[in-house]
């Protein structure tokens, strides 16, 4: 069953939305708040986020770029104000889509078909990940060397799917750290460092060989 975070402060609407989703064999859990949605929506994996604009606490503009920091999920942004620069503030924030209001029910329903229908493709052209003789199956999970099966903790293996997913950049602590875990954890970046030498030394195979780079004062890199 997909899992929907709805963030919508209008109550009625909010409820007529559930209803018709959870007809429609989603599972929807509700947010009528800006900060408490932005909590959910990092604390938890969803399939779909559908999000107002105008929310009390924090502004779905804002949600919306805090949730695309650390998060590729996909978003529907929705909305009472239809000017163009509404919605290209909503999607240059990262929305996938935007869909006024009012809004028929059909209309919303065959945008989220669309939604999941782009995101099957993207996942079956992007399941593997590779790099010399590594391998990354993301559907499995599974990560191999030639023949040989690596066996990474999930920090680990997030890590080194944020490096294969961004190979040539340099990605600082900063941004690794939000990436794997998480915007609002209270960590230090020099744990990042240390998940870092994990991974490396879980994938050389010789004293010279070293796959992620460090970049002095700034973070690390893997080099194509």
């Amino acid at each position: 069953m997909k899992k929907i975070l709805l963030i919508e402060d209008e109550e009625k609407l909010a409820k007529f939305i559930v209803l018709e989703l959870q007809y429609e064999g989603f599972s929807v859990t509700v947010s009528n708040d800006g900060r408490e949605g932005l909590d959910l929506a990092l604390q938890s994996n969803w399939d779909l986020i559908l999000l107002d604009l105008m929310l009390p606490g924090l502004n779905g503009i804002e949600v919306c770029r805090r949730i695309r920091a650390v998060k590729d999920t996909s978003i529907i942004m929705l909305t009472a104000r239809d000017s163009v620069m509404d919605r290209v503030s909503g999607l240059d924030s990262g929305a996938d889509d935007y869909i006024p209001k009012p809004f028929a029910t059909e209309e919303l329903l065959a945008r989220i078909r669309v939604i999941f229908r782009r995101a099957k493709r993207n996942m079956q052209q992007h399941s593997t990940l590779t790099f010399h003789d590594l391998e990354v199956d993301t559907m499995a999970r599974v990560v191999k060397r030639g023949k040989d099966e690596i066996e990474l903790t999930k920090r680990e293996y997030d890590l080194l799917i944020i490096f294969l997913q961004n190979i040539g950049l340099v990605l600082t602590r900063e941004m690794l750290l939000e990436k794997v875990w998480g915007y609002n954890v209270e960590v230090e970046t020099n744990v990042v460092d240390v998940y870092v030498s994990y991974l490396r030394n879980k994938l050389h195979t010789s004293d010279n060989e070293q796959f992620i780079e460090t970049v002095r004062g700034i973070g690390y890199v893997i080099r194509k």
